[in-house]
């Protein structure tokens, strides 16, 4: 067999990647093992406005401005509902981060997403002193559902395959590769972190990080924006609240732990005050840089090897864009963008 393209991973990443290759009339198939979670347990959301520090993400117009028709066509093409809008409400925790957030608002790149009015409505079970700083034009993905659902578009077409890619049966060609049985031009690697084990790519400086969630029910918080504070409070709808996340640079298992769900409860409980339930308790594995962007680009070696990687926190946002970019750059020759270009790292 033949194809333009062997796809390893389908998370967000590889996911893009195949929707940009079936766009432009691109042949691939995808080798998945479910090995990496990170995707199916992200909260999904997209939101261009770095709330700690009240700074824009970085290209978080660009990217956004790519991604929103990017899940309406998906949308359209398998008939599912994947992206839900809402407002975010940041809970303001004294009067001087009132001013950060009003002098941020001023910022032509900021300015279209905060509203310049505190919001200053009491809500049931929110401690809110000093009121929110509201968000427009945010929301989230549910990246689960939609995951599922374009494996299953896939396997009418037989382009998924589900089993582990075997890196030693990897053959590479003048004119690009040979895995087992199919002929290839490039071979495109979206594993997350799994991508440490990858002979050709595990040069790459991942620093992985562990996230864990918590799925609650809390029927009197009667609130349909997420809320922002220590933790998110995310709608989900029929009183349901994901609650997330940590951060944990040690643990590399996708075990869901005792102290992560201690740590989540600890902060929930300093701004939300109505009974609720945990009814799911997750935890994946972000692939995440240390400058913070990611890593596309092909082997310096061997030009049929590639990898889309490294999305981070805001997966949503950024595997449409450079998904885009790298296609652009394998088949019509473009330039990758140098702040997300692995060569930033292998030319040191």
């Amino acid at each position: 067999m033949k194809v333009d393209c062997i796809i390893v991973g389908f998370g967000l990443a590889g996911m893009a990647f195949a929707k940009e290759l079936e766009e432009n009339g691109k042949s691939f198939v995808v080798y998945e093992d479910d090995s990496q979670t990170s995707s199916n347990v992200a909260g999904g959301v997209y939101n261009p406005v770095i709330l700690k520090r009240f700074t824009p993400v970085w290209q978080g117009q660009e990217q956004l401005e790519i991604a929103l028709p990017f899940y309406t066509e998906i949308e359209n093409k398998l008939g599912g509902v994947y992206d839900y809008k809402f407002s975010t409400y940041r809970v303001f925790k004294s009067v001087e981060e009132q001013n950060n957030w009003f002098s941020a608002s001023d910022k032509p790149l900021l300015a279209p997403y905060m509203d310049t009015n505190i919001v200053r409505k009491s809500y049931r079970g929110i401690v809110s002193e000093n009121g929110f700083g509201r968000l427009f034009h945010t929301g989230r993905i549910d990246t689960k559902e939609l995951l599922e659902d374009y494996k299953q578009y896939l396997e009418c077409s037989e382009s998924i395959r589900y089993e582990s890619f075997d890196y030693d049966a990897v053959k590479v060609l003048s004119n690009g590769v040979k895995y087992k049985e199919t002929e290839a031009a490039y071979v495109v690697f979206c594993e997350g972190y799994g991508m440490h084990k990858n002979p050709y790519f595990s040069n790459l400086p991942m620093n992985e990080a562990k996230g864990e969630l918590l799925t609650i029910h809390a029927p009197e918080l009667e609130v349909d924006f997420l809320i922002k504070a220590a933790v998110f409070v995310l709608p989900l709808g029929k009183g349901l609240f994901k609650v997330g996340a940590t951060f944990n640079w040690k643990d590399k298992t996708l075990k869901a732990t005792e102290e992560g769900r201690k740590e989540l409860l600890d902060k929930l409980e300093t701004f939300i005050k109505v009974p609720y339930t945990v009814v799911e308790h997750s935890a994946g594995i972000r692939p995440t840089v240390k400058d913070r962007r990611p890593l596309v680009g092909v082997h310096s070696k061997h030009s049929s090897l590639c990898v889309l990687n490294g999305l981070g926190t805001r997966g949503v946002m950024i595997a449409p864009k450079v998904a885009k970019e790298l296609y652009l750059h394998l088949f019509e020759g473009a330039s990758l963008d140098p702040e997300s270009n692995i060569n930033r790292f292998l030319k040191k």
